[in-house]
């Protein structure tokens, strides 16, 4: 089975095509022959060294990818009727070792699974698990209510749009950060209002929000930079596990999406949210396995809009 993987750290010059034994469908299980895999910024830190500390537990090669769509060509004992031979799939990885969805085929926790968007292509609907449910447990975390308001840093990228969009079918208000060039993209994908982004983007956002925003959830990484754009006894949400100083009862969380990644009925509720038009999936370029390289060079430069694909 050809998969991309990696047996040292470095550049997208590492990554190159590895063959691995071919894997069954254990209890609980369905196999996937995978026919798409994202290219995702939590993959270039799999390939480029700083996981290597956690990557010791396991022999290389190391095979990135947090999520894939395919067929379903195996199902083990236990699984549910939800699943069959044949169905179109998408499904949340969790890379350990050569366990990741850069290969033609995985098994996989049923539980991690669900059918794939109706209409959908399989590099369209790769695109959704890991930053769909990524999305999803933010707006969990920050447990806002309808009518209240939520903050995004990042909107334009993969994750900020679709905590816009979930926001917006959760009865919230969305003020959202962009670049002048992406002003229409954000507010298209449902933004009510849109500052421009930048290291002072609080202040922007206490602009239209005097008293500051019910919650943010931080897309851009900007991290303590942001957290006086929110409101004494708000929430504040990251995603890459800054937890900010204790300060004016703002319940901070970090998102984690491994957390969620047995959450199949969440997933499948985004799978319905897809197909019913609230959110929008968006692909930016597909990759044949031999230019993986090329596809994290070029989300390495940045400014890619839609998700990146590798196509088996």
């Amino acid at each position: 089975m050809r998969a991309v993987g990696l047996f040292a750290h470095g550049g997208p010059e590492v990554l190159q095509i590895v063959e691995l034994p071919e894997v069954h469908a254990g209890p609980g299980e369905v196999r996937i022959r995978i026919h798409a895999a994202t290219v995702n910024p939590t993959d270039v830190g799999v390939r480029n060294g700083t996981r290597a500390e956690q990557q010791k537990a396991d022999p290389p090669p190391y095979v990135p990818g947090m999520e894939a769509a395919g067929i379903v060509d195996e199902v083990g004992s236990g699984v549910p009727d939800r699943l069959k031979l044949g169905d179109a799939v998408v499904a949340i990885v969790m890379p350990k070792g050569g366990h990741g969805a850069y290969r033609e085929q995985i098994a996989l926790d049923a539980r991690s699974v669900v059918r794939a968007p109706a209409g959908k292509t399989h590099p369209e609907a790769a695109t959704l698990p890991m930053n769909g449910l990524t999305a999803r447990q933010s707006l969990d975390l920050l447990k806002l209510s309808p009518g209240q308001v939520v903050a995004v840093t990042g909107a334009a990228g993969a994750y900020g749009g679709y905590v816009i969009q979930l926001a917006k079918a959760d009865g919230l208000t969305v003020i959202a950060d962009a670049s002048e060039k992406d002003e229409k993209l954000v507010a298209s994908l449902g933004a009510d209002i849109v500052v421009r982004r930048g290291e002072d983007v609080a202040s922007r956002f206490r602009s239209h929000f005097p008293r500051g925003v019910d919650g943010l959830a931080d897309g851009a990484v900007l991290n303590e930079r942001v957290v006086a754009a929110v409101r004494d006894g708000g929430a504040f949400t990251s995603v890459r596990g800054f937890l900010g100083a204790p300060q004016r009862d703002i319940h901070f969380t970090a998102t984690f999406v491994r957390a969620y990644a047995q959450a199949w009925e969440k997933l499948d509720r985004l799978r319905q949210q897809v197909e019913a038009g609230v959110l929008t999936l968006r692909l930016a370029a597909v990759y044949p396995p031999e230019r993986a390289a090329d596809a994290h060079r070029r989300l390495e430069a940045g400014g890619t809009r839609g998700r990146l694909v590798i196509q088996f």
